[in-house]
């Protein structure tokens, strides 16, 4: 079995062997690719972060030495490799800076959208034994500091807390409190020493969790690999032609699968092209982010797209580099799918992904009608997916069933969820996603509305 960390489940050794054998995974930690990109495109700029018209910018050079420092401040605080920490930050420079420092350090990230509040974070905290959390002091009016010193109160995991202050804003720690509990809060920016020596790391370990979504059931953690991670980014990148010219606009949370790596923030990064990060992705400020930045891709829920649509007109925008439009997470209007190359200038991309894996994408050669009408073919060439029915068994292209997926990129288990597990996956290996899709005579994939009865919710 492949070396993963306790509580996750690993491919099997003929798939990992498989999966190496066809250059999918390639060895490579997160981290270390993050060193290499700043050797190659150093002072090109990686991030951009816009707020009320003003700019931060940050090369590739400058992210990759706060990412070292960071790591070297985190493990001075005493977390140390393995252990988890949260991470509930919204889409601004220190996401990116915070999650890469974490990995660098040897500690594995579990990405917490900002949105959630006591009752998800606490259980993520205790499905994870979260040692640490990184969030903001207070957003949008909601005080996380107060929030996360009740869940470390209630003990026993929680013990580094984090807090991003917001700009001008005075730190309540100057510089290192602990509450009677014993637990540690210090402000983020004090996170830095000296980079130490690389830490010898294994890409088949676990990088970061994902959450996934559903609308009942608590969070479930979905273990992603540096290896497997590394993988999806790289041929998401190629699929859609990244280069070091382009400009990326993260619109959606940065915690999101979607906006992180399909191909989306690390994608962009592993070609030497720029990030630009927003906090509210609404017509005003998102149009207006993408004139002035030149973006070129960008991804976003139909939501968007159509608030976009219908405002566009009344704004002074230049739009003219905008190339590729990725639309998921929702169903698609054939209606606003129409609208979206003739107003906004660009090729459309229908995107179905989710947090456990499984990405398919229309291509850009595909016909107007594929784009249109469809959510594309899965990413990799390995990637193997079953329509099925109620029973379990393969139904006719064209006929909707449940979507099963099984591949390089595409999880064997939830994190410290055996029962889940054993509904959640075929006792081949297949991943039970709950949706339902059809299959047309050209290969493509429909993904419909409606869930199949009894099959666990999921992102």
């Amino acid at each position: 079995m492949a070396s993963m960390l306790d509580g996750c489940a690993p491919w099997p050794e003929e798939f990992v062997d498989r999966y190496w054998a066809a250059g999918h995974w390639r060895g490579y930690t997160l981290d270390n690719l993050l060193r290499g990109w700043a050797l190659q495109y150093g002072p090109r700029t990686a991030l951009v972060y816009t707020d009320s018209g003003s700019g931060t910018r940050i090369t590739y050079a400058q992210l990759n030495r706060r990412v070292d420092r960071m790591a070297a401040g985190f493990r001075l605080r005493g977390l140390r490799p393995g252990q988890r920490v949260v991470v509930q930050l919204p889409n601004v420079p220190e996401f990116v800076i915070t999650v890469f420092a974490l990995m660098r350090a040897g500690l594995v990230p579990v990405f917490c959208p900002v949105s959630h509040r006591a009752s998800e974070v606490s259980h993520v905290v205790r499905v994870a034994q979260a040692v640490g959390y990184v969030g903001p002091s207070t957003y949008q009016g909601f005080d996380h500091t107060a929030m996360v010193a009740d869940i470390a109160a209630q003990g026993p995991f929680l013990r580094r807390v984090f807090t991003l202050e917001a700009p001008g804003a005075a730190s309540p720690y100057g510089g290192l409190t602990t509450d009677p509990a014993g637990c540690q809060y210090s402000p983020l920016g004090s996170i830095d020493a000296p980079p130490e020596p690389a830490l010898a790391q294994s890409a088949d370990q676990v990088a970061f969790f994902l959450l996934s979504g559903g609308t009942t059931a608590a969070p479930k953690l979905v273990p992603r690999t540096h290896n497997d991670y590394a993988y999806q980014v790289r041929a998401a990148a190629e699929l859609v032609s990244l280069t070091e010219n382009d400009v990326y606009l993260a619109a959606l949370p940065a915690e999101s699968n979607f906006t992180f790596g399909c191909p989306g923030i690390v994608g962009t990064l592993s070609v030497g092209g720029t990030v630009v990060l927003v906090e509210n992705p609404g017509p005003a400020e998102g149009i207006s982010v993408m004139g002035r930045e030149r973006v070129t891709i960008t991804s976003v829920v139909p939501a968007v797209a159509q608030l976009w649509l219908d405002v566009l007109p009344t704004l002074q925008a230049d739009l003219s580099s905008l190339r590729l439009v990725q639309i998921g997470g929702a169903p698609l209007r054939r209606a606003t799918a129409e609208r979206m190359g003739p107003e906004l200038g660009c090729r459309l991309q229908q995107v179905f992904g989710m947090a456990e894996g499984l990405l398919t994408l229309t291509r850009p050669a595909d016909p107007d009608e594929t784009v249109l009408t469809t959510q594309g073919r899965p990413l990799s060439p390995d990637d193997e997916i079953r329509i099925v029915d109620v029973d379990g068994k393969d139904v006719s292209d064209g006929e909707p069933g449940e979507l099963l997926a099984r591949g390089p990129y595409t999880l064997r288990g939830y994190y410290r969820a055996p029962d889940h597990n054993a509904r959640s996956f075929t006792t081949d290996g297949y991943f039970r996603t709950g949706d339902l899709a059809r299959r047309t005579p050209d290969g493509n994939l429909v993904v419909t509305t409606g869930r199949l009865k009894d099959v666990p919710l999921r992102d």
